[in-house]
């Protein structure tokens, strides 16, 4: 495996990639240019190398907790894909299928071995994608050449994880007064735990469970008293922040923990040939909903990160409807994959491939031109790192690539890869540092908001392997 003896950056030639993705191209197109594409690989193959060990990543993991102004959500979990080894596998993954044969899958087991032995220990264990066993089972199976291998451990996670799916599932179909949304988002809810699923669906123990969130997602877009019941009063809401913003309760926006993570899973799932009754007018009212609750700026489409609920005075007593407000109550939502128009107009993509709806699609298309019109300093993702920064954005745009004939895709694409490469910090313990806020770097050896994201999303642009990695992220 090549491995940078230093941490100093070295650009290198085109001659590199001469065996990336090898009997693989075609698959996916790399979108910058292959000079561009030598530098990214030798970036990102630096910075994974830099987490090989165990001990590289405890000594960033401890690092990260002495620098964070977040000490409660900064934490090494070792069988989670967000913050521990499970993540770091799928990375390792992803590189073997760039690179077969250089030690990535041997590293990817050890890894593996590593995030399992820390789920038999861990005190808890939930379901969820990102901080649970079906982050963990992800990564199994990304590293399982399509289930040939980890079979006894996929099984055993298949058993568990659709289990609570179906209970949870279960009791968000009987819910009528609202939710909150860690029961249906993509970071710990059921459409995290159904993008696990969908991958795995073809098992028996799975394709029961799998139908069984699509039903309940189903029945969550339906309407109680005039309010949609996927909605969260503000006894329900667990962020003081977003309480002070919305105090009456609202409905989420963003991709990551509002209604596009269900949107985008009940499309994939209709594609995949789920046929649960009312799927089709499901995916069709979230994408109408979306559309009537844009809050448009001056550089295009665009929305807030969720529409407010109101309290209104009647004779029979007060009221709690959806506010019918032109603007954003917190100001215009960040451009990234968990908050704003990326992520939006990639579920509204996926809505339109479902349904064959092209006004779906074209006004994902046009959210995503509004984003590029945006300047860099208004889109609030300052940080390189995947949930809330360029490298999330860049996946986003890659996916655009790779399914339109959209030359403005591929100039983007190119333009957010440079504005990743001017991020690399070579001297710096992992080459990336999250920015927890503005001033404040982070050594964050986790996949969602530290280096693995970068590096993945690095050869995802730089290579002819497709990336079936950000399925993690509802964007395939």
């Amino acid at each position: 495996m090549p491995v940078p003896t230093a941490r100093v950056f070295v650009p290198v030639t085109s001659a590199d990639l001469s065996t990336a993705g090898a009997n693989r191209v075609g698959a996916w197109m790399a979108s910058v240019t292959p000079d561009v594409a030598a530098v990214a690989v030798r970036v990102a193959v630096d910075v994974a190398s830099r987490l090989r060990s165990p001990e590289q990543v405890e000594e960033a993991a401890a690092a990260a907790r002495t620098q964070t102004t977040f000490p409660r959500s900064t934490h090494w979990i070792p069988f989670t894909i967000a913050q521990g080894y499970a993540g770091l596998a799928v990375l390792w993954s992803y590189l073997d299928s760039c690179f077969p044969g250089e030690g990535w899958d041997s590293l990817g087991r050890s890894h593996l071995e590593q995030a399992v032995r820390g789920a038999e220990t861990a005190a808890s264990r939930d379901p969820g994608l990102f901080s649970g066993l079906s982050g963990l089972a992800f990564a199994g199976w990304t590293l399982s050449r399509g289930g040939t291998r980890y079979r006894r451990l996929l099984s055993s996670l298949d058993g568990a994880i659709s289990a609570s799916a179906t209970e949870l599932a279960t009791a968000l179909a009987a819910r009528r007064t609202g939710v909150t949304v860690g029961e249906f988002d993509v970071i710990s809810g059921l459409s995290g735990i159904g993008a696990y699923l969908l991958c795995r669906r073809e098992q028996l123990e799975v394709e029961a469970s799998w139908e069984a969130v699509v039903e309940a997602l189903v029945q969550m877009t339906l309407a109680e008293d005039g309010l949609p019941r996927w909605h969260t009063p503000a006894d329900l809401m667990w962020d003081e922040g977003m309480l002070d913003i919305y105090p009456h309760g609202s409905l989420n926006c963003g991709l990551a923990h509002g209604i596009p993570g269900p949107l985008a899973f009940m499309s994939l799932s209709f594609r995949a040939g789920s046929r649960v009754p009312g799927l089709p007018e499901a995916i069709a009212r979230i994408g109408d909903w979306l559309n009537q609750n844009r809050v448009d700026d001056q550089w295009g489409v665009n929305w807030s990160t969720a529409v407010p609920l109101e309290q209104l005075e009647t004779p029979d007593g007060p009221i709690v409807l959806p506010a019918r407000s032109t603007s954003a109550p917190d100001g215009p939502a960040r451009c990234a994959w968990c908050y704003g128009s990326p992520g939006i107009a990639r579920a509204l993509w996926l809505a339109g491939g479902a349904l064959e709806r092209a006004d779906f699609r074209d006004l994902a298309v046009s959210a995503m031109e509004a984003v590029f019109r945006r300047p860099i300093a208004v889109r609030r993702i300052d940080s390189s790192t995947f949930c809330h920064g360029v490298a999330g954005l860049l996946q986003i745009v890659l996916r655009f690539v790779n399914d339109t004939s959209g030359t403005m895709f591929v100039a983007e694409s190119r333009r957010l890869v440079t504005q990743l490469l001017r991020g690399y910090q070579p001297d710096s313990l992992l080459g990336y540092r999250y920015l927890e806020v503005p001033g404040n770097e982070i050594d964050q050896p986790g996949l969602l908001d530290g280096t693995p994201g970068v590096a993945l999303v690095l050869l995802a642009a730089s290579t002819p392997v497709e990336p079936v990695w950000d399925r993690l992220f509802l964007l395939s």
